[in-house]
C-alpha cells in the first residue's frame, strides 16, 4: 500500500493536535513518526487507521481518499493492522487463539493453515498453546504482530511496539521485527520517542515538533543533514559550536576554520545561510565522531566528563574559550578529569544554523545537545 497525507490536521479538545501533516510511504517501506511525547504521534497513526477523522487535509492509501472532512472509509474496510503498545491480548486464548481471532470469516482449515505459518514466521512455532501469560514479554509482542500480520492487511500501524520491553530486548526485537516486516513487503508505520529504535527499524523517519513534521528522510540523513535546529537537537548526541561565515562557505571557529563541500554549509530552514554572504554568526553542529583525538594535534581540549561505554568514551571537552564540544574516543585512551588531550576535526557533513539572537549575546556561542528521552 502506497499511504500519503496531504495537509492533514487534526485537533482534539480544542487544541490542534496536527498542523498540515505531509508525507509519503511507498509499498513494502518501513516509516517512522518520532517526537518528544505530546507531539502528535499517535493521533497521526489514529488518523490513518479510521480511528480519528481530519479537520482538513486527506489521507489516501492506493490512491483513494481515505479520508477528508465530512466523510471517511470506516477503519474495518480500510485493510489496516494495528500493534498497540499493550499488546491486547486475549488471556483465555492461547496463540494460536489470539492470531486466529482477526480471521474469522476464513475456512476452518485456511484459518489454522495461515494463523500457523504466521507464527512460524514470528519465531514462535511451537508455542501455539501457550496463554499469554505464560510466554515473555518479547514472546507476547511476537503474538501481536503476527495477529496484525495473518490477515494479510495493506498495511501495518505499530504504536511504540517495543516501549514495554527492557533496553537488551528492544533492541534485539527491533532488528527482528524489521526483518519481519520486510519478509511480508508489508508498508508499516510506528511511532516512537526512541530514535535508536526508530533508526533500527525504520526505512525513512519523521520528526515531529508540536504537529508539525520538521523533516521526513532516512535515519542518515536525519542525523547527518538535519533541516532545523529542532531535528539537530533531537536527533543524536552533538553540540553546536560558535562560528563566522566566512568567504566562499568557510566557517571560522576556535578549532580553525571548517569548509563546506560545495560553497555552503547545510542549513535548509535559514535562508540567509544559503547566500553567499560573508560574516554571518553561525552555530556550527558537531557530532562526537566529528572531534578526533590526537595527540599529535596542537589543538588541546580540557576533559571535563567522561562515560564509559565499553568500547570507548565519550569525553566532553572544553576548548580554550569555553566552549565545549562531545568526542568518541576509543577506551584504551583512558584520560582524566582535567587532562587536556590533542584533537583535530573530520567533519564531512558541515551542518549550521545562523545564531539565535539568545545565543549571539552568549561569550561561549555554544549549546550542548541532550540526547533524545
Amino acid at each position: 500500500m502506497r499511504l500519503e497525507l496531504h495537509g492533514v490536521s487534526r485537533a482534539l479538545g480544542g487544541r490542534e493536535v496536527l498542523r498540515g501533516l505531509d508525507l509519503a510511504l511507498a509499498p513494502g517501506k518501513i516509516g517512522c513518526l518520532l517526537g518528544p511525547s505530546g507531539c502528535g504521534k499517535t493521533t497521526a497513526l489514529r488518523v490513518i487507521a479510521g480511528f480519528e477523522g481530519v479537520d482538513a487535509g486527506r489521507v489516501v492509501g492506493d490512491g483513494a481518499v481515505l479520508s477528508q472532512p465530512g466523510s471517511a472509509v470506516p477503519p474495518e474496510r480500510r485493510r489496516i493492522g494495528m500493534v498497540f503498545q499493550d499488546h491486547a491480548l486475549f488471556p483465555h486464548l492461547d496463540v494460536l487463539g489470539n492470531v486466529a481471532f482477526g480471521l474469522a470469516d476464513r475456512p476452518p482449515a485456511e484459518r489454522r493453515a495461515r494463523s500457523l505459518e504466521t507464527i512460524e514466521a514470528v519465531g514462535l512455532a511451537g508455542l501455539e498453546h501457550r496463554r499469554p501469560h505464560e510466554l515473555s514479554g518479547g514472546q507476547q509482542q511476537r503474538v501481536a504482530l503476527a495477529r496484525a500480520l495473518a490477515p494479510n492487511p495493506r498495511m501495518l500501524l505499530l504504536d511504540e511496539p517495543l516501549a514495554s520491553l527492557d533496553v537488551e530486548l528492544r533492541q534485539r526485537l527491533g532488528a527482528e521485527l524489521r526483518a519481519i516486516l520486510k519478509r511480508y513487503g508489508t508498508t508499516a508505520l510506528l511511532v516512537t520517542h526512541d530514535q535508536q529504535e526508530a533508526f533500527a527499524i525504520a526505512d525513512e523517519v519523521g520528526v515531529l515538533r508540536e504537529g508539525r513534521l520538521e523533516q521526513w528522510a532516512t535515519p542518515y540523513d536525519l542525523y547527518h543533514r538535519p533541516a532545523t535546529r529542532f531535528v539537530a537537537e533531537f536527533v543524536g548526541l552533538g553540540a553546536f559550536l560558535g562560528g563566522t561565515l566566512g568567504g566562499g562557505g568557510a566557517i571560522a571557529t576556535v578549532l580553525g576554520p571548517v569548509r563546506c563541500l560545495g560553497g555552503r554549509p547545510i542549513a535548509h530552514d535559514d535562508a540567509a545561510l544559503q547566500s553567499d554572504g560573508a560574516g554571518i554568526p553561525v552555530d556550527l553542529l558537531l557530532r562526537p565522531d566529528d572531534v578526533v583525538h590526537d595527540d599529535a594535534s596542537d589543538l588541546r581540549a580540557e576533559v571535563v566528563r567522561k562515560t564509559f561505554r565499553g568500547a570507548d568514551f565519550l569525553y566532553t571537552l572544553r576548548l580554550a574559550d569555553g566552549s565545549q564540544v562531545l568526542s568518541l574516543v576509543p577506551s584504551h585512551h583512558d584520560h582524566r578529569i582535567g587532562e587536556r588531550i590533542g584533537i583535530r576535526l573530520e567533519v564531512d557533513h558541515v551542518v549550521a544554523f545562523s545564531r539565535p539572537g539568545a545565543l549571539a549575546a552568549s561569550a561561549a556561542g555554544t549549546v550542548e545537545l541532550r540526547p533524545a528521552p
